[in-house]
């Protein structure tokens, strides 16, 4: 009778280990939290940038690629973007750094995660109806997603990598993240100083335009969470249908 690998030694072993190793991590990162803040570290990568001059750009969007791929929120980058380079250059480099950073995640999530997380939902009818919507209507799904404020940024880059969403049409959906980047680049011109980046956006504020365009920003999010949400299950459950 061949033994449980739960009564072997070698599993409890790698059980400990791998406890040991999670709560050693935690305990590391907290106490790294603790001496540097993301925030910190993103201004000083920040005043470093405006000291390079013309060649600060490249560098920007390569930061940004990089901060997009590690799950490090962009919203301070992209407040910077707007208080280094005004809104018109600054509302460039951003959407530019954040499409190819966004880029850049979704292949990784395509070519190292795609095969995992397929066999895990492989049997799942509901995911799979889904995914075939996206790969149906991808173009328009990515467009809205990257409309609406409740879709986090950098965890949707990876999910969309292990649909089957083309690439074509998650780069052309990327102008959905058009509005929202015009808004914090604006916020950010508004600024004009690194050192204020911690100021939340609604204490930097200042005149009724401003606050119309915070205002038409939600309200366009809210309109593209509504209309995702209808076109998926819509799709799906057309699917679900012809399926069953």
């Amino acid at each position: 009778m061949k033994r449980s690998q739960f009564n072997t030694p070698k599993f409890w072993l790698k059980v400990i280990f791998l406890i040991a190793s999670s709560l050693l991590l935690l305990v590391f990162f907290q106490h790294l939290s603790t001496h540097v803040r993301i925030s910190t570290l993103v201004q000083s990568t920040l005043l470093w940038v405006k000291m390079l001059g013309t060649i600060g750009a490249i560098a920007f969007i390569v930061i940004y690629n990089i901060a997009t791929v590690l799950f490090i929120p962009a919203s301070l980058l992209t407040l910077g973007g707007g208080a280094i380079y005004g809104l018109v250059w600054g509302s460039i480099y951003v959407f530019v750094a954040a499409t190819l950073g966004a880029t850049f995640a979704f292949l990784i999530g395509r070519y190292f995660a795609q095969k995992w997380v397929n066999e895990k939902i492989s049997k799942n009818v509901t995911f799979r109806a889904i995914d075939e919507a996206v790969a149906i209507d991808g173009f328009k799904i990515v467009l809205l997603t990257r409309l609406s404020p409740i879709f986090p940024f950098n965890m949707l880059n990876y999910v969309f990598g292990v649909t089957r969403v083309t690439l074509k049409d998650y780069v052309l959906g990327s102008i959905g993240m058009i509005p929202a980047t015009i808004m914090y680049v604006y916020l950010g011109s508004l600024l004009g100083d690194i050192a204020l980046l911690e100021m939340q956006p609604s204490n930097i504020i200042s005149n009724p335009q401003t606050q119309i365009a915070q205002w038409g920003i939600k309200v366009l999010g809210l309109v593209a969470t509504l209309a995702v949400t209808i076109q998926v299950s819509r799709l799906a459950n057309k699917i679900l249908v012809r399926k069953l």
